[in-house]
């Protein structure tokens, strides 16, 4: 059978992407599933999820996934699902608000790789952020890479597309968030400066690094230390390092189960 025509953007592709979906209560109109595809093997678990959210699961020939990947991975598995209501700068803060947490949040300032954004995306709800900012323009979007390389947790981290990241960063420092920009030429370090939130990290792009504006709206500018012959560290490393920092800050919990990694 062959699945109705998917708009660009409404399906999610990969095992983990799909199984976090479901378990966040997404609205996922239906899964499709290869024809080939062992249902036996870790696409049992979306299957079983999939059927008690009462969600419809089609199988499909894999040509057809593949067109709907459009390059992209799919481990033999998709969902598709509604547009999300858009994220606002306010809906992040909102969210730490509910949860009576000083905000954490890391700004990502031109980062045009999917895949450093959603590895980004993966590290900051790792660490325990509220969320994530990224420019609605000349940066990477919300797409089904980005779902894919974050390994599910752009279902449970809301990321907000700001149409001017400047005006974001003020916003967050008229709540009393401080701002602290990474950058090579930063005047500290970054483990000499106490980061802990409320606390917006302003990460840059894999080519310019942070723009002149954007940096000078940081309340502090900080740099890696970096003592081999690179000249920088990827973004989403960088980023990861930044994020931990500040979680080395967060009081103590139980870590939750670790889930396995599709």
């Amino acid at each position: 059978m062959t699945p109705p025509p998917v708009p660009p953007g409404a399906a999610l592709l990969g095992r983990r992407a799909v199984l976090e979906a479901l378990r966040a209560g997404r609205p996922v109109a239906r899964v499709l599933v290869a024809r080939t595809a062992d249902v036996r093997g870790p696409l049992r678990e979306i299957v079983q999820e999939a059927r008690e959210r009462r969600v419809v699961v089609q199988t499909v020939e894999r040509r057809h996934l593949d067109a709907l990947a459009r390059g992209v991975v799919h481990q033999g598995v998709a969902a598709l699902v509604a547009a999300a209501a858009p994220v606002t700068v306010e809906d992040l803060l909102q969210r730490a608000r509910d949860r009576g947490e000083a905000p954490f949040l890391i700004a990502l300032d031109g980062v045009e790789d999917p895949h450093n954004l959603g590895a980004v995306i993966r590290t900051a709800d790792a660490a325990g952020a509220h969320g994530v900012i990224i420019p609605r323009r000349r940066a990477a979007g919300l797409t089904p890479t980005v779902a894919r390389a974050s390994a599910g947790a752009l279902a449970h981290l809301p990321v907000a597309q700001a149409g001017n990241l400047v005006a974001a960063l003020d916003r967050l420092k008229a709540e009393g968030v401080w701002v602290v920009g990474a950058d090579a030429a930063g005047a500290e370090r970054y483990d000499a400066v106490p980061l802990s939130p409320p606390v917006a990290l302003v990460v840059g792009g894999e080519s310019r690094g942070l723009h002149r504006l954007v940096r000078d709206r940081c309340d502090r500018v900080v740099r890696i230390p970096l003592r081999g012959r690179v000249a920088s560290l990827n973004v989403s490393v960088a980023a990861a390092l930044l994020l931990y920092e500040v979680a080395r800050h967060l009081p103590v919990s139980d870590d939750r189960p670790r889930a396995p990694s599709y």
